[in-house]
């Protein structure tokens, strides 16, 4: 069995493995002709030995532009290999890299500039920089801007402009020199990575080398111990800039000494899968649900008999994970491993050992239809503030989809009296940046407090009833966790979207975004507009949006039972800021546009 050594800090685990790795190809990526979408043509590489060398250069670099140890360095970057060169580089010169979404808004980015005081920004395109240069001009401590591509920049006034490849040729490809430099430890700040939330402006949360260092242990722990550590291959698709991907889809690569392909994007995530034949992904539930309900419809497409196909393993699978498989249902699962999951495996390229679901709940159903495919699907939790992995499901303890699975090695969690989940060990933050008040509200005593609900199963298990903030308290005081309802709402072939309220109402009311493929089906079928603007009022197709949320109704307690429901203008989008980056909606932004809607179905 592989070791992973432990390492001081994240740079020397970098150049650890590039100096075993040497030119065996690193990180992955398709052209992009600046300002312009991806390429679309083969994939190039990058080797580790031509990866240190660059992030050597340009961590010298830095130093000679006058950057300084602990100096913050804002990133702005889609993800592409430059980003990952640019956070190693930024560390190796001692600087705390700080990551930011693309998607923010000015006022986001002129926020973090402010609050995090950062020295420096680096920034992929023109495009981007639009966004970023008005809270630059503004600042008084950015002292220089590095454009990845060449940024049309007038005058720069107080700030220096510099040109990323530029620097890098400046230098000497000084790699031991650098390496032998990286001498800081686990307790130094890595990163701030700002919490994008469902509300209220972002904070930034202090991650030092040891709490990503700690749950990169961890999870090569879990690889080896119940997978096998081999050449591993990682298709990145989740934003960088998310703690999530930071820790799982970059530096989770490097401690195996794996490949990063950087995706084309949604739009051809399915078609890359197949081209990468990846071994590991990390995603959130909401990539899974889009997965689903697109499988189920190419299954329903190719007529009754893959459609019973599908139907049987779907039944076997929940009996597996049940327990409840017996020897006469062998024959058929035998038969749908030769005949109908290698034609699904093939669809995730083949070789993939594990799908790793976090950022958000995952509907349970979900879990098991992955499953009953012949697909591993491990829940995982956690938080920014715990580096951010805090326990993973895993095959050897058995997995159960309504549960979290086991803290990871070395991560302490117990149970307060009020049932909130407590997390202590190496991964847990140092605290939020400048903002002593909320690190004091959530660090007790060394104690991470999570805000969610939950309890530990017979078998060490997290299982997560509730989150404290978002619970909804109907006026009696019942107590309704909405993500649970919104899931089930989901998994309906009709409905892509859904958000539900009633903080101190008598019932629950819902926000429902049709699903677009099987409206425009249903509009066909009825001889009905293919606008949904225009179809959704008619009542055969809002009859048919009530009889799905009917049908979820029947399972749910009375309290959880969506009364009154009513059509969204639009779909959920990071673009509308009615998601987060890492797909979660923003509670309170939806309210704010449908608030008055959504009062007046308690009038109806």
């Amino acid at each position: 069995m592989r070791e992973l050594e432990h390492f001081p800090n994240l740079v020397t685990m970098f150049f650890t493995r590039a100096g075993e790795q040497g030119d065996k190809p690193f990180l992955w990526h398709k052209p992009v002709s600046s300002g312009a979408e991806r390429a679309g043509g083969s994939w190039q590489s990058l080797s580790w030995r031509e990866a240190a060398e660059k992030v050597a250069r340009l961590a010298a670099a830095l130093k000679r532009i006058g950057l300084r140890p602990g100096d913050r360095v804002m990133l702005v970057s889609e993800n592409r290999p430059e980003w990952c060169l640019s956070d190693l580089a930024i560390m190796a010169a001692g600087c705390v890299t700080v990551p930011t979404y693309t998607t923010n808004t000015e006022r986001d980015h002129q926020h973090i500039l402010e609050n995090s005081g950062a020295a420096a920004v680096i920034v992929s395109t023109d495009k981007l920089a639009r966004g970023v240069m008005p809270g630059v001009v503004r600042s008084s401590q950015v002292r220089a801007v590095i454009g990845i591509e060449p940024l049309r920049v007038a005058q720069t006034g107080h700030v220096d402009y510099h040109d990323w490849n530029a620097l890098i040729e400046g230098e000497m490809p000084d790699v031991a020199g650098v390496a032998a430099g990286a001498a800081f430890s686990r307790d130094d700040l890595a990163c701030i990575i700002y919490t994008s939330g469902t509300g209220g402006a972002p904070r930034g949360v202090m991650q030092h080398h040891g709490a990503i260092l700690h749950n990169v242990e961890g999870c090569c722990i879990i690889i080896t111990e119940d997978f096998g550590w081999d050449e591993e291959v990682f298709l990145s698709f989740l934003p960088l800039s998310h703690a999530y991907e930071h820790t799982g889809g970059q530096f989770l690569p490097i401690a195996l000494g794996g490949e990063i392909y950087y995706s084309e994007g949604l739009d051809k995530l399915a078609s890359n899968i197949e081209e990468v034949r990846p071994t590991i992904m990390v995603v959130v539930p909401r990539l899974f649900e889009v997965l689903r309900q697109r499988m189920v419809k190419a299954v329903e497409k190719q007529g009754k008999v893959p459609q019973a196909m599908l139907k049987r393993a779907l039944g076997l699978g929940a009996k597996e994970l049940s327990g409840e498989l017996r020897f006469w249902d062998k024959p058929m699962d035998v038969l749908l491993d030769k005949l109908f999951r290698p034609k699904i495996q093939a669809r995730f390229g083949g070789r993939m050992k594990a799908l790793v679901s976090g950022g958000a709940p995952l509907n349970p159903d979900i879990g098991v239809f992955f499953h009953s495919l012949g697909l591993t699907l491990l829940q995982g939790y956690g938080q920014t503030e715990a580096a951010p992995v805090i326990s993973c499901n895993r095959p050897k303890a058995g997995i159960k989809m309504d549960t979290v699975g086991p803290p990871m090695p070395r991560t302490e969690v117990r149970i307060a009296e009020d049932g909130e989940i407590l997390v202590q060990g190496e991964l847990v933050m140092k605290g939020y940046w400048r903002n002593e008040a909320e690190t004091e509200r959530v660090l007790i005593d060394g104690w991470l407090h999570t805000g969610d609900i939950g309890h530990i199963d017979d078998k060490g298990r997290i299982v997560i009833t509730d989150r404290k903030k978002d619970l909804i308290v109907l006026d009696k005081g019942d107590n309704v966790s909405p993500q649970k309802v919104e899931g089930m709402l989901t998994l309906q072939v009709e409905i892509a979207q859904a958000m539900v309220t009633g903080d101190r109402r008598p019932w629950l009311v819902g926000l429902i975004v049709p699903d677009a493929e099987w409206a425009k089906e249903f509009a066909e079928s009825k001889g009905l507009p293919a606008d949904l603007r225009l179809l959704r009022e008619h009542e055969p197709f809002r009859a048919a949006i009530s009889a799905a949320v009917d049908r979820v109704n029947r399972d749910l307690s009375v309290t959880e039972r969506v009364r009154q429901w009513t059509f969204a203008d639009e779909p959920f989008t990071i673009d509308n800021k009615q998601m987060t980056p890492s797909l979660k909606i923003r509670r309170h932004v939806l309210r704010e546009v449908y608030g008055a809607r959504l009062d007046s179905l308690y009038r109806s």
